[in-house]
């Protein structure tokens, strides 16, 4: 495939929202999508057995609002993840993730995610077959190595591999895994951070487009990051919880375009989309439960939080409840004169 097709997504790749599960799902995504107009967004992990035997294409539902936007999948079968990418890419998804990190009970029976780190030549076996059902990129998610595993070796080999099966971006969760004992939660705080390896990655892989995961909680880290050389920052947990301290600024601030957004306007652009949503029978909760740090650190916060934590969950609660948590929140001008 032409690599100026690529150009696009792997400039977007300077700044990415990981996918969670449970968080990232279209709703979310359509909201930090109005935050970011650059950024690069991921879908929740879907299963390859979900889709190419259990026929639930709806895991495939998106807004055209989204792009550029992501599918991650996981699965471990070469030929089940070649129709489940031709699905993603065939829904319109601008690239597609396989997912060698994710260290759940769940994924490690089903022989995907993190213990995909222990068998670099089937992952690459997956990567060609996944690239030569698509058109769009494939790339990886994945962890610097697991259990006993030593990161300074297991990791080169993994890229060898997967560069040599065509893949051309990765993303490095700069931790290991821990299959057992550790719970996910765990496995996302307690395994030490080794960002110098993942630069050091970068250095012995100067051709691969390398993006880094896992720690970083401001957009002044993630400049530090690519300052130093490395080709993106994937960003998780903070910019789903502080969503405007990571989003509203990474345009101007990341990929020097446009300027800041003003999240007060974000809730009013939210509008038309959740009254859509109700129109065809969606409850307020399933997209405000996204929105809740939209203020965080803001005076107010605390009452926007409540307000719609409490009123979105309701019987028949409608619009009208943001702009009763919106007026919680003080104006930036009345905050910048009281400083």
């Amino acid at each position: 495939m032409p690599e100026d097709k690529f150009t696009s997504i792997h400039n977007s790749a300077r700044l990415s929202v990981a996918p969670m599960m449970d968080w990232t799902d279209r709703h979310c995504r359509y909201f930090h999508r109005l935050l970011s107009s650059e950024t690069l967004l991921y879908t929740e992990m879907v299963t390859a057995p979900a889709l190419v035997r259990g026929g639930a294409l709806h895991l495939l539902d998106h807004d055209p609002a989204e792009h550029p936007v992501a599918l991650q999948l996981g699965g471990s079968d070469p030929q089940e993840l070649a129709q489940a990418a031709k699905l993603g890419a065939d829904a319109g998804y601008d690239e597609i993730n396989l997912n060698c990190g994710c260290p759940s009970d769940r994924v490690q029976s089903g022989t995907f995610g993190a213990v995909l780190m222990k068998d670099p030549a089937r992952v690459a076996n997956c990567v060609a077959a996944m690239r030569e059902a698509v058109d769009v990129e494939v790339t990886v998610k994945c962890r610097i190595g697991v259990d006993a595993q030593e990161p300074e070796e297991v990791l080169p080999a993994f890229l060898d591999h997967i560069r040599a099966a065509g893949c051309q971006r990765v993303t490095i969760h700069a931790r290991k895994a821990w299959l057992q004992g550790l719970s996910p939660k765990e496995n996302r705080d307690i395994p030490p951070l080794d960002y110098d390896l993942v630069h050091r990655m970068k250095t012995a892989f100067p051709d691969l487009h390398i993006s880094i995961n896992g720690g970083v909680t401001s957009l002044d880290q993630a400049r530090a990051h690519l300052e130093a050389g490395l080709d993106g920052v994937m960003i998780g947990r903070a910019a789903y919880h502080q969503p405007a301290d990571i989003l509203a600024a990474a345009d101007p601030q990341i990929f020097g375009t446009g300027q800041a957004v003003d999240p007060v306007e974000i809730v009013h652009k939210m509008l038309p989309y959740i009254e859509n949503h109700l129109a065809e029978g969606g409850r307020l909760h399933q997209i405000t439960r996204h929105m809740l740090g939209l203020f965080a650190g803001r005076p107010g916060a605390r009452g926007w939080r409540r307000t719609l934590s409490e009123g979105a969950v309701r019987d028949h609660a409608g619009p009208e409840v943001l702009l009763q948590a919106l007026a919680c929140i003080e104006p930036l001008a009345q905050v910048d004169r009281a400083v």
